[in-house]
């Protein structure tokens, strides 16, 4: 499988380093959700981004969807709580989000999915993470983006203004509040050429 990555001009090191979570900037979304952002949280992010490429056992998925069966357009893992991780920075990621929400979330991420974009073919249509707690409950889903950018949108269910955020090489963005139930996100295909990237969601358990 191919994972040619034109490298970030300011992450030209290959030591793994997670930079302190202060500096995460918060916009208020409406109807209790928000977002947290930290872009390059994760220095040498393009040297984990081979590495996961590489060393996680990717799975192809086929869902139904409406009168079909057809191929999840991304490659997919999943770390259950207890798991190990495929890279030691992801646990470090792990605790160190679960310490800094741990007063307002109030428990700790548990599990990780991973999605492996290879190209701009591969996407994910519009969704919350509505499938457990988070369809009832406010919670947090905390994403960890390596390898080349790809937008983000966010938009209120039902339909209004979208917002867009380019994520990759180390970017940081969380999810929090009513934001699964109250907002929609998808990562679109694009048109033009777009390099690969893999993006880490941490969980609390329940929440998928």
């Amino acid at each position: 499988m191919g994972t040619h990555l034109q490298g970030s001009l300011f992450d030209q090191t290959d030591e793994l380093t997670l930079r302190s979570l202060d500096g995460l900037r918060r916009t208020t979304l409406g109807a209790g959700a928000w977002i947290d952002l930290l872009p390059g949280w994760l220095g040498g992010a393009d040297a984990l981004f081979a590495h996961l490429a590489a060393e996680v056992p990717w799975q192809a998925e086929r869902r139904r969807m409406y009168e079909q069966v057809v191929d999840v357009p991304r490659l997919l893992a999943h770390y259950r709580a207890g798991e190990r991780l495929p890279h030691p920075v992801l646990d470090e990621a792990r605790e160190a989000l679960s310490a800094h929400y741990a007063a307002e979330l109030g428990e700790p991420f548990t599990t990780a999915g991973l999605c492996y974009y290879r190209d701009g073919r591969d996407s994910v249509a519009w969704h919350g993470d509505r499938t457990g707690r988070g369809a009832r409950e406010d919670t947090m889903v905390a994403i960890l983006s390596v390898g080349a950018p790809r937008d983000l949108l966010l938009r209120p269910v039902g339909g209004g203004d979208t917002l867009r955020r380019p994520l990759g090489h180390g970017d940081l963005i969380v999810m929090g509040g009513s934001c699964q139930r109250t907002w929609e996100h998808a990562v679109p295909k694009m048109s033009r050429a777009a390099g690969p990237r893999v993006s880490v969601q941490f969980r609390p358990r329940g929440v998928r």
